[in-house]
């Protein structure tokens, strides 16, 4: 018999401030290291603001959000997860005093949500840095971001006791491996960092994160604060052993991460590996302490797996969210060449919660495609089944997670309305329920309209998955 998903469970959506609000020069904002982003990911920063209106303005949801969030009511959202532009509440990001306006702003969005009983889920650091301090410290490679972060982190904290309970501190922070000006603010170059340097800059996030998980039970004790990890499943290539300790080996890349945010100390993997690799990480007295600070709750992102091997130059490379690894032949692809994976959603979901047993939330997946706009009998509408059959397949793996005994907290689809990509600044690459009017030339009108998968997601909450369609 077919049971539902857990009563308390937190049903909604997430987006980030900077693939969605423009509005970069309104009310006193300051410049991200976003604003010289103008191709995303795959390339490197460096153009002028003029070159990348697309993202600059985004799908205008500064102006639109009581439109957009009422939307979400009516899918009947229980949580809605979107970050704070640091350089809205601090311009430069070093400033003693606040904007009042940038915190006016994210107030009103906090009480639109509570007026319609939807819990804010809110990242206090999503990919965009204050462009001041990459440009005046090199972002995060600077201990004296951990004295500005922690700053504009217990300014968020104060003004919005008693609104907000969930909070994350750092989006995907283990995306600093592979994009450091994205992940950390660092306008070095990546070629030119060693180990060492990603190394330095990771314990100063991390001594950071656990910072603020202590300011922000000190200040509401009611407030649950989680880390929040791009999320892979490895998977060996061959049954060879050598591809099994080339996962081990990857797999501690982002354990790195979740073990001290969660266990709150080193793991014991990095002693040897700092010698071997002659890291020395400079700490404070007070540091290890620190990290003590444990986060309450492991959120993370997953939209695809890999493959791993010792000697992947004799497969096929595959593409994907930020890391790329070897193709698996046993699955279908995303029209932008992420392998689709439901079971790795379960297979990951029991890899966290046997490792920490403490609850996960999934704040992240979706699947981006094409999507037209097409007229129908009930007016316009986008046909989209490829991505209920998408998030259909994924969540019945989440239930069967559930039923293995993990505490899943709850699931945010990403890009609930179509937004910015991250990784290619593009429009066309579209996530969301409801379908925006723009494309990737600027224009369009940007009026809303409800995508199939609008009503469908409104069924699969009002039904607590229920009207899932096993396979």
């Amino acid at each position: 018999m077919k049971t539902a998903f857990p009563k308390n469970f937190l049903w909604g959506g997430a987006t980030a401030a900077n693939q969605c609000e423009g509005a970069y020069n309104v009310d006193g904002k300051g410049l991200s290291i976003q604003d010289f982003m103008p191709d995303g990911v795959m390339k490197p920063p460096g153009k002028t603001i003029e070159e990348r209106n697309l993202k600059l303005e985004g799908i205008d949801y500064y102006h639109h959000y009581k439109e957009d969030i009422a939307l979400f009511a009516e899918m009947g959202f229980k949580v809605y997860r979107f970050s704070i532009a640091w350089s809205r509440i601090f311009p430069n990001g070093d400033e003693e005093k606040p904007n009042e306006a940038g915190l006016k702003f994210y107030e009103d969005v906090i009480d639109e949500c509570r007026k319609y009983r939807i819990e804010p889920l809110i990242t206090l650091s999503h990919y965009e840095t204050p462009y001041h301090l990459a440009k005046t410290y090199d972002g995060w490679r600077s201990r004296k971001m951990i004295e500005f972060y922690t700053h504009y982190a217990k300014t968020v904290f104060t003004r919005y006791k008693g609104k907000v309970k969930y909070w994350l501190t750092f989006n995907e922070i283990n995306s600093l491996w592979h994009f450091p000006y994205m992940g950390a603010g660092i306008l070095t170059p990546k070629e030119k960092l060693s180990k060492q340097d990603l190394y330095q800059a990771a314990h100063h996030e991390l001594v950071a994160s656990a910072m603020t998980v202590k300011l922000a039970h000190e200040i509401d004790p009611e407030n649950m604060v989680g880390c929040m990890v791009l999320g892979l499943v490895n998977y060996p290539r061959t049954c060879h052993p050598d591809d099994i300790i080339a996962v081990m080996e990857e797999n501690r890349k982002g354990f790195f991460f979740t073990d001290i945010h969660m266990r709150g100390h080193y793991p014991f993997y990095t002693k040897q590996m700092f010698e071997k690799e002659n890291i020395h990480i400079q700490m404070e007295d007070e540091d290890m302490e620190i990290l003590k600070n444990t986060c309450d709750f492991l959120s993370f992102s997953y939209y695809m797996s890999k493959c791993m091997a010792k000697d992947d130059s004799q497969y096929e490379k595959g593409k994907g969210n930020l890391t790329t690894g070897v193709k698996n032949p046993y699955l279908k692809e995303s029209e932008w060449g992420w392998q689709i994976d439901p079971q790795g959603l379960r297979y990951i979901l029991n890899m966290y919660y046997e490792r920490y047993e403490k609850p996960l939330f999934i704040v992240e997946n979706g699947l981006g495609a094409m999507d037209e706009l097409v007229q129908t009998d009930q007016g316009m509408c986008v046909e989209d089944d490829y991505r209920i059959a998408y998030m259909n397949d994924h969540l019945l793996e989440v239930k069967k997670a559930i039923d293995d005994g993990v505490d899943v907290m709850g699931y945010t689809a990403w890009g609930c309305i179509d937004l910015i990509s991250a990784s290619t600044a593009e429009m066309k690459k579209r996530y969301g329920f409801i379908y925006v009017d723009r494309n990737n030339d600027g224009s369009g009108t940007l009026k809303r309209y409800r995508k199939k998968s609008f009503y469908w997601y409104k069924e699969v909450i009002a039904s607590q998955g229920l009207n899932l369609i096993e396979k």
